[in-house]
C-alpha cells in the first residue's frame, strides 16, 4: 500500500499493491495494521457503506457536525470524481478542497478525516461507491453545504446539470453552514 498526502496534508490517497494475472486482481482494501503503521494513525470503522448512482448523479457535500465521521472511500464499478472540502476553522486549509477520480480501474482509496465536507459525481453510465465510517450516520447531525458554492468555486467536471436529491436541492452556502473550530 502506498500513501500520498494531497494538498490539504491530513486527505491522503491510499493506492493499494494489486496483484493480477490472466484470471483477474486481488488486493487488501484494507488492512487496519498497515494502515496505522503508514499512516500513523489508529481508525476503528463502524459502518460500511455502498451506493450506486447513474451518470451525473451528485451527492454531496455531506457531513455530520456531531458525530463526526473520518471516511475511508473507493470505486468498485465505474468511475467517480471525488471531493473533500476542509470545513474546520483553525485549519490552515480552512474552506480548500480536493479532488481525485476515483474508478473500477485506478483502485485508489481517498482518506477523509473529519471535520470535512465529502462529496461526488458519477462521470460514467453508472458507478458503485463504498465507504467506511469512522461514526455511524445520524439523520439529526447531518448537513449539507451546496454543491455550487461560488466561495467553493468546485470544477466538477460536469457536462450537464447535476442529477441532485431533494437534501442535497436544500444545501447551504458555507457561509451560513454550520462549521468544526
Amino acid at each position: 500500500m502506498k500513501i500520498t498526502q494531497t494538498a490539504i496534508p491530513d486527505v491522503l490517497i491510499i493506492e493499494p499493491k494489486v496483484f493480477g494475472d490472466d484470471r483477474g486482481f486481488f488486493f487488501e482494501s484494507f488492512n487496519r495494521k498497515k494502515f496505522s503503521e503508514l499512516t500513523g494513525l489508529d481508525v476503528n470503522f463502524v459502518q460500511d457503506n455502498h451506493s450506486r448512482s447513474t451518470k451525473n448523479v451528485l451527492r454531496g457535500l455531506h457531513y455530520q457536525i456531531q458525530h463526526t465521521q473520518a471516511k475511508l472511500v473507493r470505486v468498485t464499478q465505474g468511475t467517480v470524481l471525488d471531493v473533500a472540502v476542509d470545513l474546520r476553522k483553525s485549519s490552515p486549509t480552512f474552506g480548500r478542497h480536493i479532488t481525485l477520480e476515483l474508478s473500477a480501474e485506478n483502485k485508489l482509496m481517498l482518506w477523509i478525516p473529519e471535520g470535512f465536507a465529502h462529496g461526488f459525481v458519477v462521470l460514467t453510465e453508472s458507478a458503485e461507491f463504498l465507504y467506511k465510517t469512522t461514526d455511524y450516520w445520524y439523520s439529526e447531525h447531518e448537513r449539507c453545504i451546496r454543491w455550487d458554492d461560488p466561495t467553493l468555486a468546485i470544477n466538477w467536471n460536469l457536462h450537464a446539470q447535476p442529477l441532485l436529491s431533494a437534501k442535497d436541492m436544500q444545501g447551504v452556502d458555507l457561509q451560513k453552514a454550520e462549521l468544526f473550530v
